[in-house]
């Protein structure tokens, strides 16, 4: 072998690029292979429908974004009033229905205090039913907004889901239902444009809101989110206009005190210098 050959580095093949697992869309599985198998999976999120996997559709930007915006809302609110838990972490729960047994992954989900069913710290799924679901609502396919408008609309309210709401970039295609006494959804009637939960009194939020998605900060300001959006921030900013304003008041004594000291040692001044003068004169 000439030297030349030996100084060559060795070449080695490119790696190859990963290949995307089979999706298993469609497959009938039994209840406890879906929860050993394909539960917890990472690469595509699986909910169960009475024996087959389907697979969560995927929401477009524009749709992430109100759904962020109001999700955020929802945190604010539940910091000022601690009455319920939520979760956006793919959390499944199990509704079993007439037709069969489903397992559902809202886009979140809301567990109130008094809920007979807690929520628990190391919880993976819940084992109760949610107070409130609420889905981002996909329109990439027919079949995809039929899912959540229908199907899972109808299967929330035959499980006993108080509440549930449909996000969307379109104020149209959004929708805010409550479930009645009879298990049948009515949509919740917005008072002044202005949506108020049955599940979660003191929440309300204008409908116009989601789509202009105003900074939170500015919210603090607003009577529809004042009592609960950074209420310390403006707490702190009364106390340190109060303090100011006391401050300012305190000065202005102590200027209009040292005014009046200043004009009663003029006087005093005057009457001595005329008090000289009549000495003087005499």
């Amino acid at each position: 072998m000439s030297p030349t050959a030996l100084a060559e580095p060795r070449r080695t093949r490119p790696e190859p690029a990963p290949v995307p697992p089979p999706s298993a869309v469609g497959r009938y599985v039994s209840e406890e292979e879906y929860w050993l198998d394909y539960y917890l999976d990472s690469d595509v999120h699986y909910e169960w429908n009475n024996g087959r996997l389907e697979e969560k559709p995927v929401s477009n930007y524009g749709t992430f974004l109100v759904y962020k915006w109001f999700m955020l809302l929802l945190e604010h609110f539940l910091t000022a009033r601690p009455i319920a838990k939520m979760v956006a972490l793919e959390m499944g729960f199990r509704l079993p229905l007439p037709t069969g047994t489903v397992i559902r992954k809202p886009d979140f989900g809301v567990v109130c205090n008094d809920n007979p069913h807690p929520l628990l710290p190391l919880d993976s799924s819940y084992h109760g039913v949610f107070d409130l679901c609420v889905e981002a609502l996909s329109d990439q396919e027919r079949r995809d907004i039929l899912r959540d408008t229908v199907v899972k609309k109808a299967e929330y309210a035959v499980g006993g889901v108080p509440e549930y709401y449909i996000l969307h970039r379109a104020p149209e295609q959004q929708a805010f239902f409550a479930r009645t006494a009879a298990g049948v959804y009515v949509p919740i009637a917005p008072e002044d444009g202005v949506i108020r939960p049955r599940v979660l009194p003191g929440l309300q939020f204008r409908l116009a809101d989601l789509c202009r998605r105003p900074e939170h900060g500015t919210l603090r300001d607003d009577p529809v989110y004042a009592a609960f959006v950074l209420p310390g921030w403006r707490a702190a900013e009364e106390r340190a206009a109060a303090e100011s304003n006391r401050a300012d008041t305190e000065a202005q004594a102590r200027r209009q005190a040292e005014r009046r000291a200043q004009e009663a040692e003029q006087a005093l001044a005057r009457l001595h210098a005329q008090l000289a003068g009549r000495d003087t004169a005499q």
